[in-house]
């Protein structure tokens, strides 16, 4: 049985159990339930110290009670893709407790033709599932023997691939008991990631990148695939996981077009950067959270 090693534990996060199960609950409790039950949801995937607070306002918005499986869909930031990849491990382990893939959701995502495999050391190398693990673990603790997990590793998509993909995902977001997780940060600035944008009637430099965020957060809000498209090719804005996003506006979008009496909302509710940046000589990371409920 192929496991998954929770490779960043000790590193990006504690690998104590007790320590982390403290940490995740104390995040958790700071953030408000105010955009729940939420049936997909936006959180960051750096280290904790960075964007754990973030990423609690996003998990805090989830019902663990419905939840029966959980949808991971992080960009691939290490192995190229021009599509999306399905885990070949069986189990993903946490320092809480260990996550079991869906192996029946994984064959009938194959029989679509539309997915490949992702090799253990690929899955092993990136970050972006694995650091919304110990956050699913913790949320879902009281149910743990009665989830599965599906994680999806996104490729460079077109926003053809990511309507296809939207269409064949839609059918799940539909179930009120899965729950969609889409990992990404926001802009990274700085000349080490090769983007120095700078709207100076912002003020200050990380005045300037909350400005372009939030004016991509706007259009994802308006749950527009095609308006986020256009900002994005208009900017340049580095938001890793824009095609994780992108796949879920399409699902969003399809749903919708085949049931008519839904209604979706999609709030961002928490933003932070890891530093102030006030020179072109500085760096940084955005993090937001979002929760989406269907009304």
């Amino acid at each position: 049985m192929p496991v998954r090693r929770a490779i960043h534990a000790g590193s990006w996060y504690t690998d104590s159990g007790p320590e982390l199960s403290r940490q995740l609950e104390y995040w958790l409790n700071q953030a408000d339930l105010s955009h729940g039950p939420a049936r997909a949801i936006i959180a960051p995937h750096a280290g904790y110290q960075y964007c754990g607070a973030c990423g609690g306002h996003a998990y805090r918005q989830v019902s663990p009670i419905v939840v029966r499986r959980v949808f991971i869909l992080g960009p691939s930031h290490h192995v190229r893709l021009s599509s999306c990849a399905l885990s070949s491990a069986q189990k993903y382990r946490t320092p809480l407790y260990d996550l079991h893939v869906d192996t029946q959701v994984n064959a009938e995502l194959e029989m679509s033709g539309q997915f490949e495999w992702m090799d253990l050391d690929t899955d092993e190398n990136e970050h972006s599932i694995e650091m919304h693990l110990p956050y699913i673990a913790k949320i879902m603790e009281n149910y743990r023997h009665q989830f599965t997990i599906v994680p999806i590793l996104v490729g460079s998509l077109s926003s053809e691939r990511e309507a296809c993909y939207g269409r064949i995902l839609s059918s799940y977001l539909a179930d009120p008991q899965n729950l969609f997780v889409i990992s990404s940060d926001f802009c990274h600035w700085g000349q080490r990631f090769r983007y120095t944008y700078y709207d100076r009637s912002y003020g200050s430099i990380y005045q300037s990148i909350e400005g372009l965020d939030r004016a991509g957060m706007n259009i994802i809000e308006k749950l527009n695939p095609t308006e986020f498209t256009n900002y994005l090719k208009k900017y340049g804005n580095t938001i890793c996981g824009r095609h994780p996003i992108g796949i879920l506006l399409q699902a969003i979008q399809e749903l919708l077009r085949n049931d008519h009496t839904q209604a979706a909302s999609l709030k961002f509710l928490k933003y932070a950067q890891s530093s102030q940046c006030r020179n072109m000589n500085d760096s940084s990371v955005s993090y937001a959270s979002a929760a989406l409920v269907f009304e």
